[in-house]
């Protein structure tokens, strides 16, 4: 037999090679499997985002200060052929359309670095399941809500699900959004002086600090807007549905948006360390099945890198530490003299 746990070591422990054939040659003793059983293993098990968040929920140090972060990511599969899921879109690590997988994940953290977790992801698949990902969004939180009990009330993402659906939404379940407007978008400061854009709006000494109240079009309540510069040539325009408090500055929302850049940094590990991209089976089944036990098993290289207090990447590269002592006290292939 072949087991779940095994295929989620394999993807802690190895480099580069990702394949089952690879993983077939390396099991030994009563484990000993062919590539094909590893195969079918991937082709029919049924592992879906539940399994994660049932490892996840217990390391969550959740309550109302702690944030939800979402945004999507492409799992580039630009060199293969024929494989399920795999559509042309958007990527925003090559800035360009690739051929890929597209998933949607849910991140859950304080704040804090090395306290986040993945609690919930989607699949992008608008053939299968006709579904958006606005859609996505909107059921993810939902569950995160009335099913996970969570009671983050800060939510984190970027302007491309800063959708009205979706902020009306996040308003109605009495949460906090923290998002941005494209540069283009035009707000309303007043009725008598109409839509302006973002760009015209006078930001006064006061305006700089404490933001200023405004209305987007077919949003029933108010917004707070912030003007925040993270280059000289670069502006995010940053809008938040906490309005009119006195502690909430430029400098409090500029903290919360960085918050944001963790499930950058989550969407980097997966697809370096645990090779979130290397699957090269065909089936639909086999690619989420992939994903979940990749996923899984970022989560046990996350929790053993934060209770050794060293970096994911350290605690994966320290596994091949004793294999490279042994090499270079003692070469397997010696070095011809020159």
């Amino acid at each position: 037999m072949f087991s779940k746990s095994q295929y989620i070591a394999y993807l802690i422990a190895t480099v580069n090679n990702y394949t089952c054939t690879h993983l077939a040659d390396h099991l030994e003793g009563e484990a000993v499997v062919s590539h094909d059983t590893i195969s079918d293993f991937l082709a029919h098990a049924k592992l879906t985002p539940r399994g994660l968040w049932h490892v996840t929920r217990s390391l969550l140090h959740d309550g109302p200060s702690s944030f939800l972060v979402l945004d999507d990511s492409v799992q580039n599969k630009q060199y293969s052929q024929n494989i399920d899921l795999v559509k042309l879109q958007y990527s925003g690590a090559e800035h360009g359309l690739v051929r890929g997988i597209g998933v949607l994940n849910l991140l859950h953290t304080t704040g804090v670095n090395h306290a986040y977790y993945p609690i919930d992801y989607r699949v992008y698949d608008p053939t299968g399941d006709g579904k958006t990902k606005n859609v996505h969004f909107r059921e993810m939180l939902t569950r995160a809500f009335a099913d996970k009990g969570i009671l983050s009330r800060y939510m984190l993402f970027d302007s491309w699900y800063g959708s009205v659906d979706n902020l009306k939404y996040i308003h109605r379940q009495q949460r906090l959004f923290v998002t941005t407007l494209k540069s283009n978008r035009k707000v309303s400061l007043s009725k008598a002086e109409g839509y302006v854009h973002l760009t015209d709006i006078d930001w006064t000494p006061a305006r700089q600090r404490f933001g200023v109240t405004i209305h987007l079009k077919d949003v029933p309540f108010p917004i707070q807007l912030f003007k925040i510069a993270v280059t000289h040539d670069d502006i995010d325009w940053v809008i938040t549905n906490e309005v009119a408090q006195s502690s909430l500055t430029t400098d409090v929302l500029r903290a919360r948006c960085d918050v944001r850049w963790q499930i950058e940094q989550f969407h980097r590990e997966v697809k370096q360390l645990v090779g979130t991209e290397k699957c090269q089976c065909r089936s639909a089944r086999a690619q989420r099945n992939h994903l979940a036990c990749a996923y899984l098993a970022w989560v046990a290289i996350h929790v053993y890198a934060g209770a050794h207090g060293i970096t994911l990447y350290a605690a994966v590269h320290g596994l091949l530490s004793a294999y490279l002592r042994q090499e270079l006290r003692q070469p397997t292939i010696s070095v011809l003299s020159v």
